[in-house]
């Protein structure tokens, strides 16, 4: 299984180019059984002294912990853990930071069989309860400090503190980096394919979490399309902003680099921080780097300075990358930014891999062994503009299992023999495809239809602007009119001034129909994991509306005689 794993790997890394890659790649055969931490981390960590996980913290702190460390220490945890009572198939909360703890922490429950949790550091002590019940958890693993939020939450779980003692909690081993005591062996156990693995809490915009059941191929082999579309190599370092409990942690700072044999590299810092970023680019010779847009648009604002002189590829995910980003990049480093597209219920399945063309503003073509479909969602027919789909006739390796405790919702993402992503994309020509929107974010306006991207792409052009969101607001006689929240940039007032300045740009930036008319300036409302709650403020019009009532702090065009003397893009 082993074998065939690797050659899947090294047909994608082989490849010449994109279409290579997707006309001679296969998702290996892997049996009935599979455990990506046994047959895939361990085989390569046999006596190899690469780095595998590289942690620097805001202090100048510098840990370095390779393939057979990290196997070696897992392996022992795995011991302990076994001792207190995991077994195969439980459900393991892992609520920890970026250290070192969290990755061994992985590899050791994945070694044992069960199922592990990744959780957000950020949650409090009502989100951990409904994730405990729903989850059906049976252990947690968090540091010392957060153990105050579980202190009121009810369950019969296990509790281990991680870096301290706490009162009724087991205190995570201090002495994995030393040689295992005689006689303590790690118990062999093994999983079938299909066997759950991982289960994701996804954000949500408009309900409680979703729960995303992977299962031991679905994302551990199924994050082959995701090394291929980074470029990640075997000997790079490779660097990605993400937090941990999200599933494109997993995506990016996991599986895709160790897939690779790459070296993982983690800048802990409390909070985001532009400068010293691009100091740790240079300094630890980061060869691959994947960002948000929104840490592309802090850096942009900081000042990107001269190219990391090791840095090769650079990608971003998460949201659709606004085109003026990718120019501005480009200008800067000579590298331009590949955009890539999935979900927490797959892995990577629409990207620009190396190499690739890149259309800016667009998402990319199909990665090796995905086919997607674009479907009308009112008709339900394949087309060239409709909802992101995957066919199940063949069902892909790289997507979930299905919804945890809801199948209602998984038989209703799979129905009619695709799975339904929600997202509106457009397919070019050449066959690339452009996100539109989620299917619950377009909008109609005088009959137009109107993509939400679109106009935040046009947005963001202006200096005034550092992020928007782009909502219909009702309009008896236009059905709906296109409303711009603002977050503006360092240095700008939310005036009246500053009002004309971004609607007179979105008249001459945008066609006609999809002109704003009303912006409000204010801090955009976002889920946990940092994406932006739409929902929220199209509920926020729809009351206004209702009430005949208008924010304190919005501009409308008609306030703006002047504007009318600006002739609107056609």
């Amino acid at each position: 299984m082993t074998a065939a794993y690797r050659a899947a790997r090294d047909q994608l890394l082989a490849a010449d180019s994109a279409e290579a890659a997707r006309a001679g790649f296969r998702w290996p055969e892997l049996g009935d059984e599979f455990n990506w931490a046994h047959d895939w981390f361990d085989v390569v960590a046999a006596g190899n002294d690469r780095t595998a996980l590289w942690i620097v913290d805001a202090e100048g702190g510098d840990r370095r912990f390779s393939y057979a460390e990290m196997a070696a220490r897992s392996d022992r945890l795995a011991v302990r853990l076994h001792e207190h009572g995991v077994r195969k198939g439980d459900h393991v909360l892992v609520m920890l930071g970026n250290q070192l703890e969290l990755w061994e922490t992985m590899l050791a429950v994945m070694k044992l069989g069960a199922v592990i949790l990744p959780t957000s550091t950020m949650l409090d002590t009502n989100d951990l309860q409904d994730r405990i019940d729903r989850g059906h958890v049976a252990h947690v693993v968090t540091n010392h400090g957060e153990t105050p939020k579980y202190d009121d939450v009810r369950g019969g779980f296990s509790r281990i503190s991680v870096g301290g003692e706490a009162q009724g909690w087991t205190s995570y081993p201090t002495d994995l980096g030393e040689p295992a005591p005689e006689g303590a062996t790690r118990p062999v156990v093994r999983t079938r394919t299909t066997d759950p693995c991982l289960v994701y809490f996804t954000s949500g915009t408009t309900s409680k979490p979703k729960m995303v059941v992977h299962t031991q191929t679905s994302y551990p082999v199924g994050h082959l399309s995701t090394m291929h579309w980074i470029g990640v190599r075997p000997g790079d370092v490779h660097l990605a902003i993400s937090s941990p409990g999200w599933g494109k942690h997993a995506w990016s700072c996991f599986f895709a680099p160790w897939i690779a044999e790459a070296t993982v590299f983690v800048h802990d810092t409390p909070r985001f921080d532009p400068g010293a970023l691009l100091a740790q680019l240079e300094a630890a010779e980061v060869s691959t780097f994947c960002a948000p847009p929104t840490a592309w648009r802090m850096m942009l604002q900081h000042d990107l300075g001269l190219r990391p002189r090791a840095l090769r590829e650079v990608v971003s995910a998460g949201e659709p990358l606004n085109p003026e980003v990718i120019e501005r990049v480009q200008a800067a480093w000579g590298l331009t930014i590949r955009d890539g597209y999935g979900q927490t219920e797959t892995t990577a399945i629409i990207g620009n891999p190396p190499g690739a063309p890149v259309t800016p503003g667009a998402m990319g073509r199909p990665l090796p062994g995905v086919d997607v479909t674009l479907l009308d969602p009112l008709t339900g027919q394949a087309g060239d503009e409709g909802e992101v789909c995957l066919d199940l006739a063949e069902r892909p390796v790289n997507l979930m299992a299905g919804y945890l405790g809801d199948p209602e919702r998984t038989a209703d993402s799979m129905r009619g023999g695709f799975f339904h992503t929600g997202d509106i994309a457009t397919r070019d020509a050449d066959g690339q495809l452009t996100f539109i929107g989620r299917t619950d974010d377009v909008f109609k306006s005088s009959d137009y239809k109107v993509s939400p991207f679109e106009v935040e792409s046009a947005l963001l052009q202006h200096a005034a602007v550092a992020e928007s969101a782009v909502v219909p607001a009702p309009d008896d006689a236009r059905l709906n009119v296109v409303k711009a929240y603002v977050a503006l940039a360092a240095g700008w007032e939310p005036t009246a001034e500053t009002a004309a300045a971004v609607l007179a740009h979105a008249r001459t930036a945008l066609p006609a129909y999809a002109r704003v008319r009303r912006v409000e300036f204010a801090e955009l409302p976002k889920t946990i994991s940092g994406k932006i709650r739409r929902v929220e403020l199209r509920e926020r019009e729809e009351r206004a509306a209702a009430a005949g009532t208008r924010a304190e702090g919005e501009w409308r065009d008609e306030q703006f005689p002047e504007l009318r003397s600006i002739n609107p893009r056609r």
